[in-house]
């Protein structure tokens, strides 16, 4: 099953809300299929996407447990963190973006060249400083959630993504991306909680989300 990008006439706001009218068009992506590996902390992970041909928009909203934020900073490790992702992967490409956020906002974006894991690593590029002041981030959680929050806990995260950095980095899209199918996965994560969980909207063959043989169709409107 695909799912499908609305195009929007104008940019939602990433304080806007879940269930406001910035969001209401928008489909939305389930975030269920849990890794087995995964703690009994199963959080109902959603999300919503937009577009305008400038910017891809995305909210998640989280009815989690558990939660903490304590790698802050740009490209450090939130997936150790209560944490929301994105990979997205350009139509005709064996490249794409892993878009990775804690619940305080930090995030990490990898050009993944080779997703390979090798003794070296995968093969990727990281996004400069400039690249990340072209994206913006909301959360309604604080930047540093320590110690760990253990009572329920619901929390919403947006992102404005430039389809820009996919012009630079994988050499697309050259134009008007309606009407284009991409491919791309959805995920919810929480390494280093005391209750690890990995959950995505495409089931993945193994625990590990560098898997783009099991990413899902997108198709921009």
């Amino acid at each position: 099953m695909s799912y499908i990008i609305k195009k929007t006439a104008s940019a939602p706001a990433l304080n806007a809300g879940w269930d406001s009218a910035d969001w209401q068009n928008a489909n939305i992506v389930e975030i269920d299929n849990f890794r087995v590996e995964s703690s009994d902390h199963h959080p109902v992970t959603r999300a919503k996407v937009l577009h305008d041909n400038q910017y891809i928009y995305i909210l998640f909203d989280v009815q989690d447990k558990y939660v903490r934020s304590v790698n802050t900073g740009y490209q450090n490790s939130v997936c150790h963190d209560s944490c929301v992702e994105f990979f997205c992967q350009p139509p005709g490409r064996s490249d794409y973006l892993n878009f990775e956020f804690s619940c305080g906002g930090s995030f990490l974006v990898y050009h993944i060249i080779d997703p390979t894991r090798t003794d070296s690593g995968m093969k990727f590029d990281v996004l400069t400083l400039e690249d990340a002041g072209s994206m913006r981030v909301f959360t309604t959680m604080p930047f540093v959630v320590e110690p760990e929050i253990t009572e329920d806990t619901h929390w919403n995260l947006a992102a404005k993504l430039p389809l820009a950095l996919f012009t630079k980095y994988c050499e697309d899209p050259k134009g008007d991306v309606s009407g284009t199918t991409w491919r791309a996965n959805f995920y919810k994560c929480g390494d280093g909680t005391s209750h690890p969980h990995w959950a995505s909207w495409q089931p993945v063959s193994a625990k590990n989300f560098h898997l783009p043989d099991c990413f899902g169709e997108i198709v921009f409107e």
